[in-house]
């Protein structure tokens, strides 16, 4: 099963978004999915730590 979504808003620098939007379009992945994944790799990267 999918895991369920949320909707959030969240603040977050110019420069970091403009950063990663391009990373994204590279990766033909929407920004919410960019994010998620950029996200669950970074949970998973500490939890190993």
């Amino acid at each position: 099963m999918k895991p369920l979504k949320e909707k959030i808003s969240i603040t977050i620098d110019t420069d970091l978004l403009n950063e990663l939007k391009a990373e994204e379009e590279k990766d033909e992945r929407s920004l919410s999915q960019y994010i998620n994944l950029i996200l669950r790799k970074y949970i998973k990267d500490k939890r190993a730590d």
